[in-house]
């Protein structure tokens, strides 16, 4: 089954990023076999190292294969990988395991802070921080709380002031980034959205206005 997926998964990479849509491999390190709802609460996994490499990891290899843009984070505890941290936030699976050992080379993505699997337990901006340290390029806290933005901008800030997060690490996530942009901003592609100047007065087929 792993297989299957893999084959289905590449053929969306390719066809999205073939249109210049950048593609996004979710949930490392594996979401699929849960009971909970990360939303509410930390799942956990617990299987051994063997079968995580014969069914979990397979799938986002083939992505990787297939040049996958970005990868998300999965907030879960595997036991096996970390016994101390959720995915999200530990070295060893977002660094070790999916930067250095899966060679991957894209943009890395935290799932949203704000969910309970994380934010039960970790305030948001210190989350954020040990996002970043694990190996995430970049964090997602989706509720739109400009107090909570804010919080976590200026505890990032402070932890490179500080130099528990090395400028390089900031730097590496930045360069990354850009490369992503680089890569999908300036492709050719057969179709590109309307530009929002332009539907200032109505949309091309008529079904909106400002």
């Amino acid at each position: 089954k792993a297989d299957e997926v893999s084959a289905l998964g590449a053929v969306i990479v390719r066809a999205l990023q073939g249109e210049g849509v950048a593609a996004c491999g979710k949930h490392f390190p594996g979401h699929g076999d849960t009971s909970t709802d990360s939303h509410l609460e930390l799942p956990l996994v617990e299987h051994p190292l063997e079968r995580l490499r014969s069914v979990e990891f397979v799938p986002f290899k083939a992505a990787i294969a297939a040049g996958v843009a970005t990868m998300m984070t999965a907030h879960v505890f595997m036991p096996a990988l970390d016994e101390k941290r959720p995915a999200t936030l530990s070295r060893r699976i977002v660094f070790d395991l999916l930067r250095d050992e899966l060679g991957f080379e894209g943009v890395i993505l935290s799932d949203d802070l704000e969910m309970k699997a994380i934010a039960a337990q970790y305030a948001v901006p210190e989350a954020a921080v040990m996002a970043i340290e694990a190996g995430c390029d970049g964090v997602l806290i989706c509720s739109g709380d400009h107090d909570t933005q804010s919080a976590t901008l200026e505890a990032l800030v402070h932890a490179v002031e500080s130099d528990r997060l090395p400028w390089s690490r900031v730097e590496d996530a930045l360069r990354r980034q850009q490369r992503a942009k680089e890569r999908f901003l300036t492709a050719t592609v057969s179709a590109r959205p309307t530009p929002p100047a332009r539907c200032e007065s109505g949309c091309p087929d008529g079904s909106w206005r400002m």
